[in-house]
Order: structure tokens, then sequence, then C-alpha cells
């Protein structure tokens, strides 16, 4: 099948996905039954307890499998609880490298939460546009760069100790929109025994499916493009190892951070119309970065949809899009506010990929839980600005941007 099709038809035949048999309802019936009948002791028809499994849930947790090209999906209550599922499958004392570019509540549970219970976590700049530039080295306002081309793959390999398992990264990354080269990681993490974990949060399956390049893992925050409606909160998993797939069930199982099944439900239908959506989304950001990089007032623009972006062409090899997300730096954190409460169709608010535009202060917001220091060397200024746009008409978050920029002059 097709992408579109697939988003709509996807999914283990035969089960509850085509909705109910006894019925001939076209949708996946929401079970909130949270036991099940037996037929002796032991002997259950595929369900016992909700928390094991959910029909509603499985049948989620089947079409992200299938949209993903993995094995076998997972579905739990945010993007976070994802996150730690998957963190739980090592042990005290290994070691994870992350690349340094993540959401910020991805950094706060690798170094205030599971570092207190001994996984160790090393972040590195991961993306394949060249190394981090001095302050003023960055991208300039039409997306170009003077940044120096690198091996990401030596980079990585400056950070292996003993005990790593894994490389965690996300691509494009939140905020700066650096974009990692996932089959030259792959082919790192093979060389070196490790698994690699891929946040496809900003792309989702339409755009970019990371097994294709060698992922093993594939985490959501189905709280955002999937569902698109500002509606749910979720996470996803994808897993294209069986037995790691028995693991990861073993921890949902017993951990208990669990989609509920009307959320389940959301999500599906969410999941459905994703493709034009997506298709949306880009067509608005294309325009509005287009807008922003010709604003002399505006000091850099990350997109990677923009042919001067350093990693444009590992977007366009590895990825069938570039997105809805874009960020800009203006020159101070007053005029970023100004800028963002000066908006009229973009909302001020936290998270992403909905159908209403979105526009955030990263460093006071999403990035508020890493420290300043660290923001300040990432490039993560008081001044950037970042967009997640809607699907709204682009000539009216073009001019609503517009005007926004006049009265914060």
């Amino acid at each position: 099948m097709r992408p579109k099709t697939k988003l709509i038809h996807g999914g283990s035949e035969g089960d509850v996905r085509v909705g109910d048999e006894a019925t001939g309802a076209v949708n996946v019936p929401i079970y909130l039954s949270s036991t099940f009948k037996q037929d002796g002791p032991g002997r259950h028809r595929g369900y016992e307890y909700a928390r094991t499994g959910n029909p509603t849930r499985a049948a989620l947790e089947a079409l992200i499998a299938d949209l993903e090209g993995g094995v076998r999906g997972f579905a739990f209550a945010s993007g976070m609880a994802a996150m730690t599922a998957v963190m739980m499958l090592f042990q005290q004392g290994d070691h994870v490298i992350v690349g340094d570019d993540v959401y910020g509540g991805t950094y706060r549970l690798m170094t205030r939460v599971l570092q207190r219970f001994g996984l160790e976590a090393t972040f590195v700049d991961a993306s394949a546009g060249g190394e981090r530039a001095a302050d003023g080295e960055r991208h300039s306002a039409d997306g170009g760069s003077s940044l120096r081309e690198t091996d990401r793959p030596a980079s990585l390999a400056s950070a292996v100790r003993e005990n790593t398992r894994a490389v965690l990264v996300e691509t494009p990354t939140n905020p700066l929109l650096s974009v990692v080269d996932l089959e030259a990681v792959a082919a790192f993490c093979r060389q070196h025994g490790l698994l690699l974990i891929v946040d496809n949060t900003f792309m989702t399956p339409y755009w970019q499916n990371p097994f294709a390049y060698g992922a093993d893992i594939v985490v959501h925050s189905a709280t955002k493009y999937l569902s698109g409606h500002s509606d749910v909160v979720a996470g996803l998993v994808v897993v294209r190892d069986p037995e790691l797939g028995e693991r990861l069930h073993f921890l949902q199982n017993a951990t208990g951070g669990v989609l509920a099944p009307h959320d389940a439900y959301l999500l599906i239908r969410g999941i459905r119309t994703l493709g034009v959506r997506m298709e949306a989304h880009e067509h608005n950001a294309a325009k509005i970065a287009r807008f922003l990089s010709e604003r002399k007032d505006v000091i850099r623009v990350y997109y990677p949809g923009l042919k001067t972006h350093p990693g444009h062409e590992v977007m366009a090899r590895q990825a069938r899009g570039f997105g809805g997300m874009i960020s800009f730096e203006v020159d101070s954190g007053e005029r970023a506010e100004r800028i963002v409460r000066a908006v009229r169709l973009f909302t001020l608010a936290e998270s992403l990929g909905a159908v209403e535009s979105l526009i955030s202060i990263p460093a006071r917001m999403t990035h508020a839980s890493i420290p300043p220091e660290r923001r300040k060397a990432l490039g993560i200024t008081d001044g950037l600005v970042r967009l997640s746009v809607g699907i709204e008409d682009a000539d009216d978050l073009v001019d609503d941007l517009a005007q926004a920029f006049e009265q914060a002059r």
C-alpha cells in the first residue's frame, strides 16, 4: 500500500482494527473494560487485564508498527513514558550516547532522573551538517551556514566506552532543526554493537522511516503530529526485533504507563489524516521559511527545507519531506517576547504538530529545564523562536508574522 492508504488501512488484518464484526462498525470500538472473561483458569481469548493488553490499544500498536515497518508497537500514556520505558531496557552502570540538541524533557530525564539509578549519558553533536560554531558563525538569515564539515561517526566514537549500549538521536533536532545522517550513525552502531534509538516525532512515519536506515527502536511523542489536534497526550514505540519487543512488552506491563482506550481511539482517528496534514504543514512551513529568510531583522533561520541548510542534502536523501517545524533567531530575548505576544493567529503555547499554528520561546518554555550555560553552548539563545506551522492559509500566517515583527520593532 502507498503511504496515505496505509494510514487508513494499515495494521494487522483481521483484528479489531477493521471494526466490530458483530455490528459492522467501520471504526475501532473503544473497549473500556478493565478485565476480560476467561474460558478457564489461564485460558483467555487474547486479553486478560487492560494494563497487559487492550483491544483498542492493540489496534493502534499494530497500526504504528505497520507504518514504521517494525515488528511490534507499544502505546504509552505520554512521549516521556515511552522514552522512559525504552531507557529501562538498560541496566545500572550502562552508558548511552545522546544527541546534544534533544527535547528538554529527554535531557531532564537522562540527567536528573535516570542518572540517579546509575544509567550514564554523554551528550554529543550528532548532526550531519558540521561542527557547532562559535557565536556569530551559525546559520545566516537565508539559512546558509559557515559551519565546518566534520565526521559525525568520529564524533560519536570519542564518546564510546566499554559500557556503552546505545545511541539516541532526534532528526531533525528540537529546537535547532539539525539533521542526523541515520545511515552513517546506524553503521557506526553496528560496528560497535550498539542499539540505535531514533525519536521520529518531528517527521512521523509519513515523511521518514528510520528502520529503513538501520535504526533498532523508533520513538514518537504521539501527542504531536500523529494526534494532530491538541487533544491527546500519548507516546509510541516501535521495534524491529521480536526479542526486543518481548523485553519492552514486559516493561510496559510491569511499569504500567499504558495509553487509555479512548486516547488510543483518538490517536487512530488522527493518524488517518496524517498524510494530508503533513503535506499542508510542509507547504506552509516552506513559505514562512522563505519569508523569514528575506527579513533583515532575522539573524538566523533553521529549516532543513532550505537548500542552504547544512543538513538539507542528507534530509532529502533519508526523508520524503522536510516537515512543518521552523526556528528563527532575533537579536534579543526582549524582541522575541514582543513578537510572540503580538501574533494573532499563532498561539503562544508549548507542544507542536497540531492543525493550529503554535509559537514558543524554547529557552523559556520547552527547553527551560536545560541549564543556561548549556543552552548557550548549543545555540539555544534567548532570542530563538520556534514555530509549529499549522494548516491554516499560508498567506494569513505570513501576514500575522509580518505584523508581529512590525509591532516588535
